[in-house]
């Protein structure tokens, strides 16, 4: 067997980044709600944002907890759609709904435009991209470098808050709310159409080349969905999904106003709040190629035990944190959180091929990914609680009790 890779392999990785990059606008949803719930609620906002109105907390949240879970929901058609006719396919399905999402979430200006543009058509987007980009990649490589691929791969998309924050925020200020989306929209479909050209999978009879010699044993079983669905493992991926990106969403849906909070006493961070959700995508994005790498050497399972309980212990440090208005500190806790967010990410779909197989990963992790969707009820769970207590530190220690239980869990998972 070859010890090396085909270049157009790495062609491939580049391409499924590249369409990550634009799909990962979910990360920035915070740098919308900020302005969306800055005047009471019903409040008709003027000037550049004329035809808008302020939203609530619970409100302004919807969007991006639809767009979650829609997007977890489509994984699984995009899944099939990959694994029957290739990438390319589901790519430009993502192009066309995430496009047309950004364009009625925009020239709506209304809540339910938000929830049916970004949030329904959105998701469709990011679903059927998203499982068209990491399978096509991993196909092209032996396990040894499985959880590295898929770091590089799923990178892009944590990445997307680094540009995507400062970007939109700038555009929210120049131009408003209805340019903002709209603008980016329109780049997004363009670029993922022009990157989708490059995603394919390996040619019939492609053997990945491996360090050491594959084995019946070493290589495991490739298991059909309906097989996969009978294993009590797979519901174990869907919780320790759940229990990684619970806590991780919860940070990235209101970092920009956790940052304002903390640094009121220093306006140019309150004026430039985006800062904390630039960083926050650049940890995450760095988590998910530091875990997959380092997981291909400590083991999946271990790699998440050690980012969950050190996520355990910061989401419980974070109230604390932003009380004392300690802004370095604030960014090492809410950094340690995307981390092991970012490296959740890069965990999962590692786990569930070298669980279940690699040949029909884009549908077996579209089910597994499900997990993640639930998740994204946890941010709109904490606004509700924030709104009905009026306590902001609730929903962390809630969400690292959640994750506790999951680091638990992970320590008995092993593969069929």
């Amino acid at each position: 067997m070859a010890s090396r890779v085909p270049g157009s392999a790495w062609l491939v990785v580049a391409a499924g980044v590249t369409v990550n990059l634009c799909l990962g606008v979910l990360y920035a949803w915070s740098i919308w709600k900020a302005k969306l719930v800055e005047s009471p609620a019903g409040t008709p906002m003027t000037g550049l944002n004329a035809g808008w109105v302020s939203l609530s907390q619970g409100e302004a949240t919807w969007a991006y907890a639809v767009c979650g879970f829609t997007f977890a929901l489509t994984m699984i058609p995009g899944g099939r759609l990959q694994d029957r006719y290739g990438p390319r396919a589901g790519a430009a399905v993502a192009a066309i709904a995430l496009m047309l999402g950004c364009l009625l979430a925009g020239f709506g200006q209304s809540f339910a435009g938000l929830v049916v543009g970004f949030g329904l058509l959105g998701g469709v987007g990011m679903g059927f991209g998203y499982a068209a980009a990491t399978p096509a990649a991993v196909k092209w490589f032996g396990r040894e470098r499985r959880g590295l691929i898929v770091g590089l791969v799923v990178a892009g998309y944590g990445a997307a808050a680094i540009y995507i924050a400062p970007l939109a925020s700038t555009l929210i200020t120049a131009y408003g709310l209805t340019v903002s989306f709209v603008a980016l929209g329109v780049a997004f479909g363009a670029v993922i159409l022009t990157a989708s050209l490059f995603l394919k999978t390996p040619p019939p009879g492609y053997a990945a080349p491996s360090v050491t010699p594959v084995t019946a044993t070493s290589a495991g079983r490739d298991f059909t969905t309906r097989q996969m669905l009978g294993t009590w493992q797979y519901y174990a991926l869907v919780l320790l999904f759940v229990g990684s990106a619970q806590s991780g969403l919860l940070v990235i849906a209101d970092a920009t106003p956790i940052l304002k909070a903390a640094a009121k006493d220093v306006p140019f961070l309150v004026e430039n709040a985006w800062l904390l959700a630039c960083f926050g995508g650049f940890v995450n994005a760095s988590g998910r190629v530091g875990t997959g790498s380092y997981s291909d050497r400590l083991g999946r399972v271990n790699a998440y035990g050690l980012n969950g309980l050190l996520a355990v212990a910061c989401l419980v440090a974070t109230p604390a944190v932003i009380e004392a208005r300690n802004v370095p500190l604030l960014f090492v806790v809410v950094g340690v959180a995307f981390w092991q967010y970012g490296g959740g990410l890069s965990l999962l779909p590692a786990l569930t091929a070298d669980f279940f197989g690699a040949k029909n990963l884009g549908t077996n992790y579209g089910f597994v990914f499900l997990g993640w969707g639930l998740a994204f009820f946890g941010p709109q769970l904490a606004a509700e609680l924030r709104t009905s207590t009026g306590r902001a530190d609730l929903p962390f220690y809630l969400s690292a009790a959640v994750l506790a239980a999951t680091v638990a869990l992970s320590r008995i998972v092993r593969r069929p």
